[in-house]
């Protein structure tokens, strides 16, 4: 890898250049860690051998054993983190379930939870789409019908890829006058996003695209836009359909969309590869657009279904603390 970025032509293409250079530089700092891990283990050695029974430097030394056991179990996570695109950013989709005022309430919850998430794992987070619900709920809440984020960030989607898949949020109705209880569905999808040209090997004939503008807008229809910047792309053969309007410029957010669809193709390319393997096999996989997560706010209660991973604490998982919950996601999965 370091013999092509000292190529004379590694700058011709800099796209992957610029890829490249960020492997290279994703290495080089776990390279550093580790020899940091080893730097600290044999530093706890020394001391130990001159600790005898003075309490101060035991209580010095667990302090240090503390924080290195912190750094080693981090180490350890990125381990599970190998796929193909798990160092790299994230697009990350919610759409409304049945439910309606009360599920577009939860995508807005939702959205929010990751938003905290990645402010936690200090990564950046940009909406490239929303469409919000009817104005006028209870203390101005406006709901979102459909949201896509995009999370850059080292590993954003290794972390969060494992959150695909429908969330369930029962609760006492805020949009309820006898105070009933309700259950929400929102489904999650977790996409990779493409570093450089041809990452995705999936190749889209322009003949395929509709492409359509319109003027973006805020919630309730407010601050129309005067010019039509937003882009709305359909690609026809699988009627997938992906929106952008974060951009100033109507070619900013084309190309935006377009990464949104290349990765929304890829994921159906994926998908359809793996589910023939597994009738090959004589396997069922129910896999798209399973539950696998309960949050149950007047019992105080948010299961993952899947690692039987549970928390009292739902306001600190709904603050965006879902490291038990993702971490738990990261191990079992891969392991199976």
């Amino acid at each position: 890898m370091r013999k092509q970025a000292e190529s004379p032509d590694f700058w011709k293409n800099k796209e992957q250049a610029v890829q490249i250079g960020k492997e290279i530089t994703d290495l080089e700092q776990e390279i550093k860690s580790q020899k940091e891990i080893e730097a600290k283990v044999e530093e706890i050695q020394d001391f130990l051998k001159i600790s005898g029974d003075d309490e101060k430097i035991i209580g010095d030394i667990e302090k240090e054993i503390s924080g290195l056991e912190k750094k080693i179990e981090r180490a350890c996570l990125q381990t599970y983190l190998g796929g193909k695109h798990d160092r790299g950013d994230a697009i990350l989709q919610i759409f409304v379930g049945a439910g309606g005022r009360d599920s577009q309430d939860w995508v807005a919850m939702l959205k929010r939870m990751y938003e905290y998430y990645a402010e936690r794992k200090r990564f950046l987070v940009r909406v490239l789409d929303q469409s919000f619900g009817e104005p006028g709920g209870p203390e101005g809440r406006i709901g979102i019908k459909n949201l896509t984020l995009e999370i850059n960030g080292k590993y954003a989607f290794g972390f969060l890829k494992n959150e695909s898949g429908v969330h369930r949020l029962v609760r006492i109705s805020p949009f309820s006058a006898q105070k009933l209880r309700h259950t929400s569905f929102a489904q999650v999808v977790v996409l990779p996003k493409a570093l450089g040209k041809g990452e995705f090997e999936v190749d889209i004939d322009e003949n395929d695209l509709k492409i359509e503008t319109f003027r973006s807008s805020g919630p309730g229809g407010q601050y129309m836009q005067k010019t039509e910047s937003a882009v709305r792309i359909t690609h026809l053969p699988t009627k997938t359909v992906v929106r952008c309007q974060s951009e100033r410029s109507q070619a900013q957010n084309k190309k935006k969309a377009m990464e949104v669809l290349l990765a929304r193709l890829y994921q159906l390319k994926k998908q359809k590869t793996e589910k023939d393997l597994k009738e090959m096999k004589g396997e069922i996989d129910p896999a798209w657009g399973k539950q696998i997560r309960n949050y149950i706010l007047d019992k105080k209660m948010v299961k993952d279904l899947r690692t039987g991973v549970e928390t009292v604490n739902v306001e600190s998982v709904l603050n965006g603390n879902l490291d038990e919950f993702i971490e738990a996601g990261i191990k079992i999965i891969n392991d199976d």
